[in-house]
């Protein structure tokens, strides 16, 4: 057993327990353990993380996901590997992922560990870890209730990378907030070099649309999507940095897949969207940092499984239902571009709820360019969760026809309606509680078996 004091044993103890007692009996309890070691030993994270090189995975959209990514392809490498795949990335999941993985005799050596982290978190655990690296993937609006606006989710995460000044930085060079950061940390950047079409203006909801520095309006030789691509200040000297990893060619993009061309390889992703591609793009620079091959790296990425409710695949009876995560306009705005590459037609399930962990504030759903799907083949319009009026609302504002509207809050008989209707494609778009709470009906139902 390596050294380790009185009040760290009993922490971890604890926690394991309590880990234990949440899973089996209430079927969750993610954070719960974290919380009880933190009361026991503030500092138990120095203790439990000993052994580790750790990256950490941050910003508004794609966390999750792009966790999933990196450990895949780490794994792959047949690296020792850890994460925290459920999505818990508060500072009290995160020390909860890593006892859980401790052992009281088996000292880690040359481990990784992957880890997603909050925005807001990322002071706390740079507190008690230097990470290999520090990963951002985009910062837009989100949770306004509890984030404000992009500039003060920049802050809380530069807060938290100025603890950790010889962490190498990989960031998103076509984020113009990341762009010029000051920092005395090595940086690396990646982005598209090609466009996905030929927009080169912003949606009028975009973010950060003004120069950081002189605050004109940005320009852009392409958008990608929301305020990402390549911008440059028409006034001053402040343009999209110089890129390390950078997709040169897009192949294909489906509702399915993509298959894109990232530095000299060419990369086939199992999952859709130009959000997947940066996803991707992101796990591809953090491997290359770390010398991986590129044959592990596409090995890994076309055989990427869905994340949590992220385009997770679920069959009910003969439907096929694909959940998709959405809580902003940027990344609702993406998934509805993923529906718009249907030629074929389908169904749509529209879930938003309210609770704390979605944001209070559901005004952020009319900054939605629900108008972009009016024109499209939907066969049925379900609407579901603590806020489905609202939702019904936006959707009948939007020109989506109300006939076709079918309101039911009961999971139960939300889940019968779905099994008579129209189309065997079914798109699930849900805030994040209505996703975990939709998830656990369903596995309570045995239509998935794995539950976290």
């Amino acid at each position: 057993m390596s050294t380790i004091n009185i009040k760290s044993i009993l922490s971890i103890i604890l926690a394991k327990t309590a880990a234990y007692l949440s899973k089996h009996l209430f079927k969750g309890g993610t954070n719960f353990p974290g919380k009880i070691a933190l009361k026991i030993d503030k500092n138990v994270l120095k203790t439990v993380c000993k052994g580790y090189k750790v990256i950490l995975v941050t910003g508004t959209n794609g966390k999750t996901t792009t966790t999933s990514m990196i450990y895949n392809i780490l794994n792959e490498n047949k690296f020792d590997v850890i994460t925290n795949n459920t999505g818990a990335n508060l500072y009290t999941g995160i020390v909860a992922c890593f006892i859980s993985n401790f052992s009281f005799f088996k000292k880690r050596e040359n481990a990784y560990a992957v880890i997603e982290v909050d925005e807001a978190n990322v002071k706390f655990i740079t507190e008690h870890i230097t990470p290999e690296i520090i990963t951002v993937t985009n910062l837009f609006r989100d949770q306004l209730d509890r984030y404000g606006e992009v500039y003060t989710t920049l802050n809380k995460i530069l807060e938290g990378v100025r603890n950790a000044p010889s962490s190498k930085l990989i960031l998103n060079g076509d984020e113009s907030l990341l762009g010029k950061l000051n920092l005395n940390n090595p940086s690396m950047y990646y982005g598209f070099n090609v466009p996905i079409n030929e927009n080169t203006t912003l949606e009028i909801n975009a973010d950060a649309k003004f120069c950081k520095f002189c605050k004109a309006p940005y320009k852009y030789n392409f958008v990608t999507y929301n305020h990402l691509g390549d911008f440059y200040c028409p006034e001053c000297d402040y343009k999209r940095p110089n890129l390390n990893y950078a997709v040169n060619k897009i192949f294909d993009l489906n509702p399915d897949n993509s298959s894109v061309l990232i530095n000299n390889t060419e990369v086939f992703i199992s999952q859709s969207g130009a959000y997947n591609i940066y996803n991707a793009l992101t796990a591809f620079s953090v491997a290359k940092e770390l010398n991986i091959d590129d044959s592990v790296i596409k090995t890994s990425l076309q055989s990427q499984e869905s994340s949590f409710g992220r385009q997770e695949e679920i069959k009910i009876d003969n439907k096929d239902l694909k959940i998709i995560l959405v809580k902003n306009p940027a990344g609702y705005n993406q998934a509805l571009d993923t529906l718009s590459l249907n030629k074929d037609p389908f169904s749509a399930v529209f879930m938003l709820n309210d609770n704390y962990a979605d944001g209070r504030d559901v005004s952020w759903i009319w900054d939605v360019d629900f108008e972009k799907i009016s024109t499209l083949p939907i066969e049925d319009i379900f609407v579901s969760g603590l806020r489905m009026y609202d939702m019904a609302v936006r959707l009948k504002v939007c020109g989506l026809d109300p006939d076709k509207f079918i309101l039911q809050e009961d999971y139960e008989a939300l889940t019968e309606k779905i099994k008579t209707s129209s189309s065997n494609k079914i798109y699930i778009l849900a805030t994040y509680t209505a996703m975990i709470n939709y998830r656990k009906y369903l596995h309570s139902k045995g239509y998935i078996k794995k539950l976290w």
